[in-house]
């Protein structure tokens, strides 16, 4: 697991709730059971800064970081496909960008990697499509310096003909295997956290499973149902995730509690 990876993830599922904002030492303590070391996340943590998602600021428990507005929305839009809480709906359109690609392959990969983050799939390399128009898609374009053309469309068949585009645009069998992957893969790490486990381990098992989850943002589109397959791999996958990551958000809320209170408690017995 990457540390700034691991940062998304920590400040989007436990900060974010708490303010968008921790001491430094409390983010070295919260990666540490996911064996992150302390230079590996402050080096994750300056590059963050220089990239625009963290702000550093002085708290009373000592030097921190701040999520940024850029982060907190891409973090809420975030937690909403994570957790679900909005509903998917299809109006029978779709929002369609023609693109004049980076030059660079690094660029394009980066692109097409938010692209990809934000629900669209590609028809070729410059046509992308989504079954929603996404907010922030104006702002990355502008950012990264590509010339687009935005347009609205609908498929002159209706419904077949739009999961044929779908079709092109997403390996749908692929994705369904990787969500069959993912609960055989979990299975047994989550089974061997019980009631028994110490709030450590449980927290560090749900950042794994938040973890694992989240990569679906960059894979699934979380198209509307009229456009899925029937009995797909993902409903049976969603609720898996459901019923774990509910089962261990007590004992994770309270790893992450003590976290910030050593951190605080340290704090004040320096100053002392």
């Amino acid at each position: 697991m990457q540390a700034r990876s691991a940062l998304f993830d920590l400040y989007g599922d436990h900060l974010r709730p708490r303010g968008g904002r921790a001491p430094v030492a409390a983010l070295v303590k919260l990666l540490a059971p996911l064996g992150i070391a302390p230079p590996a996340v402050r080096t994750a943590v300056s590059r963050m800064v220089r990239q625009g998602w963290l702000d550093p600021l002085r708290l009373a428990s000592g030097p921190g970081y701040s999520i940024t507005p850029k982060a907190a929305r891409r973090l809420d839009e975030a937690a909403a496909r994570i957790y679900r809480t909005g509903r998917i709906s299809w109006d029978g359109r779709f929002d369609m960008l023609v693109l004049d690609s980076p030059a660079s392959r690094r660029e394009r990969q980066r692109l097409a990697a938010n692209l990809s983050f934000l629900g669209y799939g590609a028809l070729d390399e410059q046509t992308w499509v989504a079954t929603r128009p996404a907010e922030d898609v104006d702002v990355l374009l502008e950012e990264a310096g590509v010339r687009y053309e935005r347009f609205t469309a609908a498929h002159a068949a209706g419904t077949p003909g739009a999961m044929g585009v779908v079709r092109r645009a997403w390996d749908l069998t692929e994705i369904g295997h990787a969500y069959e992957q993912f609960v055989a893969e979990q299975r047994p790490l989550l089974a061997a956290v019980t009631v028994r486990s110490d709030d450590e381990e449980a927290y560090a098992a749900r950042f794994r499973l938040v973890h694992a989850w989240r990569t679906f943002l960059f894979r699934d589109p979380q198209l509307p149902p009229a456009l899925l397959p029937e009995r797909w791999p993902g409903t049976a996958a969603a609720s898996f995730f459901d019923r774990h990551a509910t089962r261990l958000r007590p004992a994770a809320d309270r790893y992450v509690e003590q976290c910030l209170d050593a951190t605080n408690r340290e704090r004040r017995v320096v100053k002392t």
